[in-house]
């Protein structure tokens, strides 16, 4: 469809054109990485022709030549086929949707590249010639999580739930633990880790290649839940290990291996078998490591350091809140000097702080009421740390530099340029970064640059937005978002995403389509490029608004533990208080406001239909959570305790309670092979709306994950979407009568 924008015919976005052919954003490079020499950045980069499947790039530096380095299609057919653990390890990583090379890793040689492909594993030579540089490695069947070892001799990899390494030296494989099998797993993270965590792998090199610490988990308390996963073609009855809140969860060992083969050694974690094994990191010696235990309440946090011969452990600090404490990837163990750098929030705003390695408080390297993202880098001559945060303005995300010594705690030099959303990844000394950036009207753009002062050394990818682009043909149409803030009934700020409609007339009232997530660990109104999703609204004559309530990302502790105990109750209201700040609004038909979320999102749009349906004219829930308790242990007890614990907390979260004041019309959709969010909860959902006689609009989809990751899926789904507001919303009637 094309809609005339002064005189010029500008095309405008479908939802087929979203999820099909090349990606909009243009060849954006993901999975950055410099070589360890940094005469190279390899990446992934989508097929022109299949924005899902990709291919392995490199740009090489010193001639500044972008080119392919493997074609995945000329090793695995598009339809590649996965065992059912790298399908979930995908899953959890929310990267189930992609197809080709998902991941890789330098050697430290910066020689070679490492990738697995179909089940195969592959090392690529980069000092070989192009048609003899591929060696498949001998991996005794699937290899899961494959990693090369710091010194380049040994490449280690799941299989069959035990932990192996090959000595490319010779090309054998070794297994290096057996009673891996039924319900105990041996160099893997257990379910919660990888879905609630952020920490996908179980098992961590030494430096110098002397050992593999490892966890090994078992399952066996952790209670089976038997559910249906229907297909298109059959109905799969499925046996899940699936810690519920409130139930077992696995216990974990953490163990020391040689890569030639021998017998495991475990640390001692204590008496208690209820904890979580957060984190382990090595001290760049190689003759000790680090293990992260959390307490199963999530309030205390402790840091042990481990003699790798010896065993023997001492606590090196805690960390303690009493509300929960969040995880991070912060840690950094410093090679010229005994210390250490810890993110810790008990300020009540992320900060870093430096310890000696007896684990005295040294001072802190960050202070002052803003937050620290992560810690991206430490260049140890110039003595900085490198980190990202929204400092300057809460929906952006900028690099700053700090002085490790204290000194610039308060005041970081900003390295970044440009406002909007800057994601860096550092090379390995920190003296340059990949910077991959993007505003509202820029697709993303990865450079290469100094990390002292955010100079340019070269471009990897300019992304130009000109008449190669894939873009292009929309860019006439293209609305750019407006951000600002309004405030929470206890005076915090809550920052908001506007789109107006294309072609916004300020005399008339537009419908809103009114999109949110609402929990915890995510920021929906960031400077980025575009949501087309959100775009394509706009485009459709609606008013597009999303803002980011209390118990959100990136802000301070008072403003995310404002949902402690309870959920459901300030997200509710803080949205609430967006529609009365949108039915304020001259531009905003009151009358037509519908709200759509997906997951925690979906959720909220349930809570808010049921507690406020006189301020919404629709609603559409995906995949939401309607009964806590039967979420995850990690998550759901971060914020609720547990059942036993916290029994009304539970009732006063769950949607069910509130089912009564639900009015407004709902489309509820789930896919039905869902092992996230269980389609126990939609099906709970419409047995307790069907006894109260409510009626509501229904879809579900054979096979569908949490995030119903097929193209046919996505374009099904947001199509309905658009179709449910259209009816619902948009050609609601108006007690204004004042046009579109």
């Amino acid at each position: 469809m094309t809609v005339a924008m002064n005189g010029v015919q500008a095309e405008r976005l479908t939802i087929e054109r979203i999820f099909d052919g090349a990606s909009l954003s243009g060849p954006a490079p993901v999975k950055l990485k410099a070589s360890p020499d940094g005469t190279r950045v390899t990446f992934l980069r989508a097929r022109q022709d299949d924005q899902n499947a990709y291919d392995l790039w490199e740009y090489n530096v010193n001639s500044n030549q972008t080119h392919l380095l493997v074609d995945s299609r000329l090793l695995e057919p598009a339809t590649e086929e996965l065992s059912d653990a790298e399908k979930a390890r995908r899953e959890r990583a929310r990267i189930a949707g992609r197809r080709g090379i998902v991941d890789y890793q330098w050697s430290p040689d910066g020689k070679k590249l490492l990738f697995p492909l179909g089940g195969k594993l592959y090392l690529y030579d980069l000092a070989t010639r192009r048609d003899k540089a591929l060696r498949l490695l001998d991996t005794q069947g699937e290899a899961i999580d494959a990693k090369i070892s710091p010194l380049g001799r040994y490449v280690a990899y799941v299989h069959a739930q035990n932990l192996w390494a090959i000595d490319l030296r010779d090309g054998k494989s070794r297994q290096l633990t057996r009673d891996g099998g039924g319900s105990v797993h041996n160099g893997e993270a257990e379910f919660v880790a990888q879905e609630e965590m952020a920490r996908f792998t179980g098992y961590w090199w030494a430096p110098d290649d002397a050992a593999l610490a490892f966890e090994r988990y078992d399952e066996a308390k952790v209670p089976i839940v038997k559910r249906t996963e229907v297909y298109a073609d059959r109905t799969d009855t499925i046996e899940q290990r699936y810690p519920a809140a409130g139930k077992n969860n696995v216990e974990v060992r953490l163990g020391l291996v040689a890569p030639d083969g021998g017998e495991a050694r475990f640390v001692d974690l204590g008496a208690n078998p209820d904890i979580y094994l957060t984190r382990v990191d090595w001290l760049p010696d190689g003759k000790r490591l680090s293990y992260q235990l959390m307490q199963r309440s999530q309030q205390r946090l402790d840091l042990n350091l481990v003699d790798a011969k010896t065993l023997q452990q001492r606590r090196l600090l805690s960390e303690e809140a009493k509300t929960w404490i969040n995880l991070n990837d912060d840690l950094r163990f410093l090679k010229s000097q005994d210390a250490f750098v810890w993110a810790s929030e008990r300020s009540g705003w992320k900060h870093l702080y430096l310890y000696a390695l007896d684990g005295t408080l040294k001072h802190a390297v960050s202070a002052g009421e803003w937050n620290i993202d992560s810690l991206l880098g430490i260049d140890e001559k110039l003595g900085l740390a490198y980190v990202d945060s929204n400092r300057d303005f809460v929906p952006d995300r900028q690099v700053y530099a700090l002085k490790l010594d204290g000194t610039t705690a308060r005041s970081p030099k900003r390295v970044s340029r440009g406002d909007g959303q800057h994601q860096a990844e550092f090379t390995r000394n920190a003296e340059y970064y990949l910077d991959t950036f993007a505003d509202p009207s820029t697709p993303p753009q990865v450079s290469l640059r100094k990390a002292v002062d955010g100079g340019l050394v070269a471009w990897i990818e300019r992304n130009e937005l000109d008449a190669k682009h894939p873009y292009w043909p929309y860019r006439d149409a293209h609305v750019v978002p407006e951000f600002g803030t309004l405030k929470s009934n206890d005076g915090q700020d809550l920052y908001y995403r506007l789109y107006k409609p294309r072609g916004f007339d300020p005399k008339k009232r537009y419908p809103v389509f009114d999109f949110y997530y609402g929990g915890p660990h995510a920021q929906m109104a960031a400077r980025g490029w575009v949501d087309y999703f959100c775009e394509y609204m706009a485009q459709q004559g609606y008013v597009v608004f999303t803002l980011d309530n209390r118990g959100m990302a990136r802000r301070s502790r008072a403003f995310s533990d404002a949902i402690y105990r309870q959920l459901g109750k300030v997200e509710v209201e803080d949205q609430v208080a967006g529609i009365h700040w949108l039915k304020a609004q001259a531009f905003v038909d009151p009358a037509r406001i519908g709200v759509f979320g997906w997951s925690y999102g979906g959720y909220m749009t349930t809570m808010l239909l049921a507690k406020a349906s006189n301020e919404i004219a629709a609603g559409v829930a995906v995949a939401p959570v309607t009964d806590w308790t039967l979420y995850d242990t990690f998550y759901t007890e971060r914020y609720l305790d547990t059942p036993q614990h916290n029994a009304e907390g539970y009732k006063l979260s769950g949607t069910l309670n509130w089912l009564d004041g639900l009015k407004s019309p709902l489309l509820l959709a789930h896919g039905m092979a869902d092992d996230n969010v269980l389609f126990a909860n939609s099906t709970s959902l419409m047995a307790a709306l069907q006894d109260r006689g409510v009626q509501f609009e229904l879809m579900t989809y054979p096979g569908g994950k949490h995030g119903l990751s097929t193209p046919a899926m996505k374009k099904h789904v947001y199509h309905l979407i658009a179709d449910f507001f259209d009816a619902k919303v948009k050609h609601a009637v108006s007690k204004l009568r004042s046009p579109e």
